[in-house]
């Protein structure tokens, strides 16, 4: 049971004045500072908080609605983070059942570490689905991609949108749209004229993220990551569903290394909506 003092403590809602608290819970955990991520995830979700009142933050973690504000579709729940001096106390199950009590009815979905499965469990999250988390450094094999592919413009950005809800299957406008300002380069693919996938590439710490990573098929998500890992130096990370075998593979080759496995689960519903042979990798782990 989590001690009376902890779970007497209120849980309130985090915003942007809260990004350097939220930073550091981060580095409390051993966790990159990730404040760009922070940035986004608390502007574009709701971040969830429990203060400390010797200073600094307990606990914090943020939910993403998708779907109609007054009645979301779903819910991504990430960077759910106990301070390392609170750890093992029950204040991350504390505000778990504080987040799947105010999500009231809504589908939830996150992405668990193997220490942190047990709990969302216990919650009543089920696994259904892997991402393989791969990082290295690119290597082109010099081949020229059948796709073509080039940097998005403003005008791309209804024809992103549409595609990525009926991909994705739900309306994530308030995140993608996010995603010019957000991202290093954002890049789509077309053939006819019509899109038929898009990717960015967002800066975490020394890495480059590739994600969200949608595409018509595995071709063109290879010319999509090539076509981003030309545009930078820094080494590449991203989250790949490990159903999308054979981009595996491809990525491994390139330079890639497997670094850890992550249990896609969700609660409400039996499983994700939308269509997963074109969903490749999240915009990142803590949103999807």
């Amino acid at each position: 049971m989590p001690t009376p003092s902890l779970t007497a403590l209120p849980i309130r809602r985090l915003t942007l004045r809260d990004l350097a608290a939220c930073a550091d819970l981060s580095e409390d955990r051993g966790w990159p500072r990730e404040e760009h991520k922070w940035s986004l995830l608390l502007t574009a979700g709701k971040g969830y908080g429990i203060d400390d009142p010797d200073g600094g933050l307990v606990s914090a973690c943020v939910v993403t609605e998708y779907g109609r504000p007054d009645r979301p579709d779903l819910a991504a729940i990430g960077m759910v983070l106990v301070a390392e001096r609170h750890a093992r106390q029950g204040v991350g199950r504390h505000l778990m059942r504080h987040i799947v009590s105010a999500t009231g009815t809504t589908p939830l979905t996150l992405h668990a570490t193997p220490n942190g499965r047990p709990l969302y469990e216990e919650l009543g999250f089920k696994v259904t689905g892997r991402a393989e988390m791969l990082r290295g450094r690119f290597v082109p094999d010099g081949a020229e991609p059948d796709t073509v592919t080039r940097a998005a413009t403003a005008e791309d950005l209804t024809a992103v949108l549409r595609l990525d809800e009926e991909v994705f299957g739900t309306d994530r406008t308030h995140v993608i749209a996010r995603l010019p300002a957000f991202a290093d380069h954002l890049r789509v693919a077309e053939e006819n004229g019509r899109l038929i996938g898009y990717a960015a590439v967002w800066p975490n710490m020394d890495n480059h993220v590739v994600g969200p990573l949608i595409a018509r098929d595995t071709a063109t998500a290879k010319a999509l990551i090539t076509s981003l890992a030309a545009l930078t130096d820094r080494p590449l990370r991203t989250d790949i569903d490990v159903r999308h075998e054979e981009l595996l593979s491809w990525a491994k080759e390139r330079g890639l290394a497997s670094v850890a496995f992550n249990s896609v689960m969700t609660h409400r519903v039996p499983d994700l909506p939308g269509d997963w042979t074109r969903r490749f990798a999240p915009l990142t782990v803590a949103a999807g």
